[in-house]
């Protein structure tokens, strides 16, 4: 039976809102309309779905007269245009995978829900790499019956990948922010979750996010460039925590907060080095700021994760500080790197000029918990190339669980497969370190990028899966020729990645070499 609209919002997007209907209307018959929303596009994108529409009676187009400057104000107007009993929310530049329609609606009607909601996976483009969205949340069908049940609820955002029951969006009043408002989706979400509604969860795929950094109009939630995006991201995570205290929702307005330390704040502070000296005390200021906004309790919530340890460096401290090593703790893993330093009365303390941030609930953590820094350096060579690593000593807790192993392993980014598995000990090298060679095959390893993954393993059992901190200078991140008696030659770079860890791009044969060297030419003459 047909019951759900499907709203697509698009402006200016005429090269990719084609598809995003095509997928809507292709859920079939339970899609009783596709509501397309053109917010007063100049590219021909209203003429292109007016032609859709003309042979196909589900699709409805309704063009704004003015642009709103953001997705609020669009999909608000669609919400007004729905006769239909469910609605769900597409933009111009995604798809619906098949089949997920029909998953969100039986959810929702066999649990009698107000809401329903899946899997949305993110696929980058266009190498068409996936990873799945707030995936622990999807493992398996579930219904709940207010939101608090589940509050990592308040972690997924998200408006796409849910379907509402109209009547339930309209009795409670639950539009998006107006005109041009970042992230306008956390306030939407925040305002469904503080309404209580019976929820269904399903781990079916319902959404596909397709993320193009390459283009020419990077999408408003991407383009972090400005502090202008930070700033609203803060307010659109202020208002959503007020909303949820303000509907009495006080266990999901604290699992917010605490969301915000753990994923916002980690996710911009990873990219503070790549930002210039006004963008950083900009940042640093307009983040102290909301921090202060926090009590006592919402700051020392679980003090020692890496969120938390983090906020209470940039509270400590006027201006920015310490940069590198906050971009390594807010890492996923975290890797915290010396140096380890101790107040005057034996305390572990962030550094000698910050005693006030102590370290002391890290102490109390099971080694396999803890912020463990490994540094890690690749010289490419002809013969054997050799992986160095070191293991550093974090206040006797290493040396307490005993001598570790690890496992390496190199995964490739385009499909995650893992090469190169191995297993070595790791010896002392000093009173405060542990460290292995390990060789890696070039050539077994081939053409891609590669991702360092190591696995700690202590005598108990126990173990910590991290990444690498990269070792820079002195040529180590050097792009090196290498010859290979499979590819006649290959290009290897070690290179560190956002967050300070190490990873690997080959390029094998001529041909290869040839790509990596004309990419290199046009990015000199751009």
């Amino acid at each position: 039976m047909a019951q759900v609209a499907v709203v697509v919002i698009g402006y200016n997007d005429r090269a990719h809102v084609g598809e995003a209907v095509r997928s809507a209307l292709a859920q079939g018959p339970a899609v009783a309309e596709v509501i397309a929303v053109d917010d007063c596009s100049t590219d021909g994108s209203d003429a292109l779905l007016t032609g859709l529409a003309a042979g196909e009676p589900r699709l409805r187009v309704v063009r704004r007269s003015v642009n709103s400057g953001g997705c609020g104000s669009p999909r608000n107007t669609g919400i007004d245009a729905v006769t239909a009993p469910y609605v769900m929310f597409l933009d111009s530049d995604d798809v619906l995978p098949p089949g997920a329609v029909d998953a969100l609606l039986a959810a929702a009607t066999d649990a009698r829900a107000q809401v329903a909601s899946g899997l949305c996976v993110r696929r980058e483009l266009p190498s068409g790499r996936e990873q799945p969205w707030q995936a622990p949340l999807y493992t398996a069908h579930s219904v709940l019956a207010r939101p608090s049940q589940q509050p990592r609820l308040v972690h997924d955002t998200l408006c796409v990948n849910k379907l509402y029951r109209t009547d339930f969006l309209r009795d409670h009043g639950i539009r998006f922010p107006e005109g041009r408002f970042l992230y306008e989706d956390f306030v939407f979400t925040a305002r469904v979750l503080a309404a209580s509604p019976r929820m269904a969860l399903v781990p079916d795929r319902v959404y596909v996010w397709q993320v193009r950094r390459s283009a020419g109009r990077l999408s408003l939630s991407l383009d972090r460039g400005g502090i202008e995006n930070w700033t609203a991201r803060v307010q659109a995570c202020a208002l959503a925590y007020d909303i949820l205290l303000g509907a009495g929702q006080q266990e999901l307005a604290r699992a917010a907060r605490a969301k915000f330390l753990d994923h916002d704040v980690r996710m911009y502070a990873r990219e503070l080095g790549l930002r210039d000296a006004p963008y950083r005390r900009a940042w640093w200021e307009h983040t102290r700021a909301y921090l202060a906004r926090y009590d006592a309790a919402g700051r020392e919530l679980a003090p020692d994760a890496p969120g938390r340890l983090l906020a209470r460096v940039v509270l400590a401290s006027p201006e920015p500080r310490d940069l590198p090593r906050l971009r390594e703790l807010a890492a996923r893993p975290a890797r915290l790197l010396p140096p380890y330093a101790r107040a005057p009365e034996g305390d572990p303390v962030w550094s000698a000029d910050l005693p006030e941030v102590s370290l002391a609930p890290l102490l109390t953590r099971p080694v396999a918990a803890l912020p463990l820094a490994v540094d890690a350096e690749l010289r490419p060579r002809a013969r054997a190339s050799v992986l160095r690593l070191r293991l550093h000593e974090f206040y006797g807790k290493v040396a307490e669980a005993g001598p570790p192993e690890v496992d390496v392993a190199w995964h490739g980014r385009e499909d995650e497969r893992g090469r190169g598995r191995t297993t070595v000990a790791l010896t002392p090298s000093g009173p405060d370190s542990w460290s292995a060679e390990v060789p890696v095959d070039l050539a077994r390893l081939g053409s891609g990028t590669w991702d360092l993954r190591l696995t700690l393993r202590f005598p108990d059992g126990t173990r910590r899966e991290t990444t690498a901190h990269a070792l820079a200078g002195a040529g180590r991140l050097r792009r090196r020729a290498v010859p290979s008696a499979l590819h006649g030659v290959l290009l290897a770079q070690p290179y560190a990645t956002h967050s300070g860890a190490l990873a690997l791009r080959v390029a094998t044969g001529l041909h290869g070499a040839l790509t990596v060297a004309r990419g290199r030419l046009r990015r000199l003459l751009h």
